[in-house]
């Protein structure tokens, strides 16, 4: 039987939850899944233990992390119909503190992804995650509706009809891009003919500014430092299009046409002069390289040029946007492969697929700590070292019941996790292999 201070040793760093922090975003505080905390190398036979598993009707939405609360959102009956819902959880219990409904309806696809298993068929419902800031909460529905609630106690501060207000087009499954907040600015995607990029005022709604015809995808969009310069990067029906975060003036563009009905697609993913992009339905993948100079389009500072694309399925990241290391892209890919989805690892540069590890499905990856932690959509959540050199897995534990088309969320020594059935907070910290 290992010792306590030779199971330190063996299985890494513990992780001290005095050096955590809030998971305030969809993909965390820096908009690309990375965690700084480190989680051991090796967990007990059992598992990560539970510190709280709750039911969660329906929904792919994700855990943000702020002010001692989890917030998520799902379906439920409100006001006597299905309603997407925002609720608090009590990030230490599970106990719920609030639920606010955000408007009649919730969203619907066509088939469900039936990945085989009865645990993992169906799956309407909200997608969107979360944003924390400041004491607030912002949501953005399927039906395209913009909340501002308070996070204390779920009270509505100012809400926006973006369809109603800003001639918005929905999209065929509909909006699940999650709200950014950058600065004292709300950004989201899908108004009309010259106000397709929207930026709200944080504390009070207004209209900071809007811009562009571009129409809407499922992607995230991502604040990010690119050549020194702080920009607001959107993956929209056209492409890739980065702005100045306080104007809306286009800095830069990158076509990216296709994918169908041009819906399902990963947020971009910015690796200091590289970003990669991806769009499922025959779009494919790729990535272009900034420089400084005057774009051909109009746009002001600097330039995008294609480095690769694979037009193709294999390569497409569906929903399942990768995380960015060393040169190299990890993350799940190829489109609809319901419980068989790789893990895969790219060259960033080239496009080059350096390892495949079959049998994720479009679920969701991170880095912790340098390693990698991975959610597969039926619940498994797995520890893999991130490495071009090959597939090196360190740990795996079934986790949740359900569909996990989503990621988790790292906070203070802690990971939350849902599906389309439950949510549940593992308690990494202080962890042994005993």
């Amino acid at each position: 039987m290992k010792t306590p201070i030779l199971t330190m040793l063996l299985t890494g760093a513990i992780i001290s939850t005095s050096h955590g922090a809030d998971w305030p975003q969809y993909r965390g505080p820096n908009h690309d899944g990375t965690s700084p905390e480190q989680i051991p190398l090796k967990w007990p036979e059992s598992g990560p233990r539970a510190l709280w598993k709750t039911p969660l009707k329906n929904g792919f939405s994700s855990f943000t992390l702020g002010d001692g609360k989890a917030y998520t959102i799902v379906t439920r009956d409100f006001d006597g119909g299905d309603q997407e819902t925002c609720v608090a959880l009590d990030a230490n219990t599970g106990k719920e503190i609030w639920a606010v409904g955000l408007g009649v309806g919730t969203s619907k696809y066509d088939g469900g992804g039936d990945s085989g298993t009865a645990d993992n068929k169906g799956g309407d419902g909200a997608r969107s995650t979360p944003t924390f800031d400041g004491g607030k909460i912002y949501c953005y529905t399927s039906q395209m509706g913009l909340h501002c609630l308070n996070a204390a106690d779920g009270k509505e501060i100012w809400t926006h009809d973006i369809k109603q207000e800003y001639a918005g087009k929905n999209i065929h499954w509909e909006s699940a891009a999650s709200p950014v907040v950058e600065g004292n600015l709300v950004y989201v995607v899908g108004g009309g003919s010259g106000q397709g990029l929207l930026a709200f005022d944080k504390k009070d709604g207004h209209v900071v500014w809007k811009a562009e015809d571009d129409g809407m995808t499922q992607a995230t969009p991502v604040a990010a430092t690119i050549l020194g310069v702080r920009q607001i990067v959107f993956f929209t029906s056209k492409g890739l299009v980065a702005v100045a975060p306080t104007t809306g003036a286009v800095l830069w563009r990158y076509a990216f046409p296709g994918g169908g009905n041009g819906s399902a697609a990963s947020s971009p993913v910015v690796a200091g002069d590289i970003v990669y992009v991806s769009k499922s339905y025959g779009a494919g993948s790729g990535a272009c390289k900034i420089t400084r100079g005057q774009g051909a389009d109009g746009s002001g500072g600097f330039v995008a040029t294609e480095i690769w694309r694979v037009r193709d399925n294999n390569l497409s990241s569906h929903w399942s946007t990768p995380v960015a290391v060393g040169g190299y892209l990890y993350g799940i890919f190829g489109q609809a492969l319901f419980g068989r989805a790789p893990l895969e690892c790219v060259d960033l540069a080239t496009g080059e697929v350096k390892w495949s590890k079959p049998g994720f499905g479009p679920g969701g990856v991170n880095l912790v700590g340098g390693n990698l932690l991975v959610l597969s959509d039926t619940g498994d959540l797995v520890l893999a070292k991130a490495s071009p050199d090959g597939y090196t897995e360190l740990d795996r534990s079934h986790v949740l019941s359900g569909k996990c088309w989503n990621s988790v969320a790292i906070s203070n020594g802690r990971v939350y996790a849902r599906s389309t059935k439950e949510g549940v907070s593992l308690d990494m910290a202080g962890m042994s292999a005993n």
